[in-house]
């Protein structure tokens, strides 16, 4: 299945590499959103979700320093994992809101303008699903090159770290917990991510350059060092790469949002079934 997949994906990209003279005039139509942001604004919502969290795991600890005395059901870490997941997302709701009043007096037709329409969902879908499959094949050998590298450097036994919220969900049962992680790593998450990363970020640097592969090129790089893990960046970079264009090419915020969720589940439910 893997196999199939891969050649799938290879055709795909290879199609595109054909049709856009490798990647030069994939963006030549593509135009800037008409928005007032200044240059700081992205900043503002990134440092309102991060240390919004920061702050409220740290009044928590403090005014409650044994969460197992009073969370629900029997005690355990899952108990903390299941508090601070559920910070993480109350907190990127919040944030989310935050951006839909930013977005509203800063782009021209508001969240229409953001890239966020009803109509464009079932087209976004299929599109965010051949984009991945284009890009499965990169995945795949970004990963192999990772490893080469870490094994090189590291040892034989260096195995790429798996997320934090990958280890959660296979070392707790408790159904609470796993529902809240997938909620938040497949809903959640990538609705936040793209609207910083790509509906904010690309966007200003985008309406001040003129070339797009560049603001897609620095979002993408900035979304990828945003997160903890050195070894996830490279793959994080082409997944972000692949998000960037699309959002570029087709002006919807929601075929970057499903590309994001799409990858995040297949992830999750292949370390599960495994």
């Amino acid at each position: 299945m893997e196999r199939f997949i891969c050649i799938i994906g290879i055709a795909l990209f290879g199609t595109w590499l054909l049709r856009t003279s490798f990647g030069t005039k994939a963006l030549v139509h593509s135009s800037p959103r008409r928005n007032s942001m200044p240059l700081y604004l992205p900043l503002v919502p990134l440092f309102l979700w991060l240390g919004g969290v920061s702050a409220a795991m740290s009044i928590i600890n403090s005014v409650l320093p044994n969460p197992q005395s009073w969370l629900p059901a029997e005690p355990g870490p899952w108990q903390e994992a299941l508090l601070a997941n559920l910070l993480l997302g109350l907190g990127a709701i919040g944030t989310i809101v935050v951006v839909v009043v930013l977005v509203k007096a800063s782009f021209a037709r508001g969240l229409k303008g953001f890239g966020l329409r009803v109509r464009t969902i079932p087209k976004d879908l299929f599109a965010a699903i051949v984009n991945l499959l284009s890009i499965w094949p990169l995945l795949l050998v970004t990963i192999i090159i990772v490893t080469f590298f870490g094994r090189l450097f590291f040892g034989q036994q260096y195995e790429i770290e798996q997320h934090t919220e990958l280890d959660m969900i296979t070392s707790y049962p408790q159904p609470a917990l796993q529902v809240l992680i997938v909620v938040v790593a497949v809903i959640i998450g990538p609705v936040l991510e793209e609207m910083l990363f790509r509906g904010l970020v690309q966007t200003v640097i985008r309406s001040h350059l003129a070339w797009p592969w560049l603001s897609v090129a620095i979002s993408s790089f900035l979304f990828a060092v945003a997160h903890e893990n050195v070894a996830h960046w490279p793959i994080l970079l082409v997944l972000g790469l692949c998000m960037g264009y699309a959002y570029e090419k087709s002006g919807s915020l929601l075929r970057p949002i499903f590309i994001h969720s799409l990858f995040n589940g297949v992830v999750i439910a292949s370390v599960l079934i495994q």
